[in-house]
């Protein structure tokens, strides 16, 4: 596949969609920026999507780069990646944590992977192939954070679910949760109608694997939600994430997503140590840090990169 404009990337429904769950009218990119004034050539523009575990690994990135000696602005929460790719095109922002798996199929024609493409070095490689021109990725991280269908444990057993599969005779009956964007996109409704025939009742959108999804899980509006399987809700509220036996989530190794011309080996080695050290492991548990105990990713990505040496 040719390389291609992000620009073409946002469909304008999914983007109109994603807008207005950012808050209507408003820029999406006046977010957090934590430097003084405004940013030249020389700043990296580090942004991130609108769920905590996007901010604190772009906290994270934006430390690493600051202890390398590079100048960062700050510009968290943007939105869904049909958002934040047109900010990266037209350099709203410069650099982002991305999961290898979803980038790629959000940048494929057909939304899925190529045949036989499953393993992390696969979807590293047919990633690579299909990004766009002006973009680069750096090493990926052991670290993964997949997209999940989870359900109550009193919903697993009601409907004896197991596997994604499972929910293919009853989905007629249950409500389904997650972000606006989830709607439209392959590793979405779209691709379990395709994979799994699985057709809900009803969508609500809420948000991606955050707060709302959790809450309306816990009490019952929905029946199923997308969370993200790095999330500490899952352990905390017992729920049962199903089996994706078909792989309609790839992997999903974290990885910084760059504008080829701000990149260099300055910024190439601080973002690679990091990436060499991320697990999974530790990234649940800091995350439970923000997302649990409410402290700012700022705070939490500082005391584990102090951890890891890298400050």
């Amino acid at each position: 596949m040719n390389r291609r404009n992000l620009l073409g990337l946002a469909l304008v429904g999914s983007l109109s969609a994603t807008l207005a769950a950012c808050g209507g009218g408003d820029d999406p990119l006046s977010t957090t920026d934590t430097s003084s004034g405004s940013a030249d050539s020389a700043t990296v523009i580090v942004g991130s999507a609108n769920f905590p575990e996007s901010e604190l690994l772009a906290e994270m990135y934006s430390q690493v780069l600051e202890k390398a000696g590079a100048k960062v602005t700050r510009k968290f929460n943007i939105g869904a990646r049909e958002v934040y790719l047109k900010a990266l095109d037209d350099g709203s922002i410069d650099l982002l944590p991305e999961y290898n798996g979803a980038l790629l199929a959000g940048l494929s024609d057909s939304g899925s992977a190529p045949e036989g493409v499953s393993t992390p070095e696969q979807v590293l490689d047919a990633l690579k192939k299909v990004l766009p021109e002006g973009t680069e990725v750096l090493e990926q991280s052991a670290a993964e954070d997949k997209d999940t269908l989870s359900v109550s444990a009193a919903t697993a057993s009601q409907y004896s679910l197991k596997n994604i599969e499972d929910l293919a005779p009853v989905a007629k009956d249950l409500v389904c949760g997650a972000g606006p964007e989830f709607q439209e996109r392959y590793q979405g409704l779209v691709g379990l109608k395709e994979l799994y025939s699985v057709e809900f009742k009803e969508f609500k959108a809420l948000d991606a694997g955050g707060p709302l999804t959790v809450g309306a899980l816990v009490d019952g509006s929905i029946q199923v939600g997308n969370i993200f399987s790095t999330d500490s809700a899952i352990e905390t509220n017992k729920f049962v994430t199903l089996e994706d036996t078909k792989n309609l989530f790839l992997a999903q190794n974290i990885l910084p997503l760059i504008r080829s011309s701000k990149n260099t080996s300055q910024i190439t080695d601080a973002l690679n140590g990091l990436s060499a050290k991320l697990t999974t492991e530790d990234l649940t548990k800091f995350l439970a840090e923000v997302q649990v105990d409410k402290k700012p990713s700022a705070t939490v990505a500082k005391d584990y990169l102090t951890s890891l040496g890298l400050l």
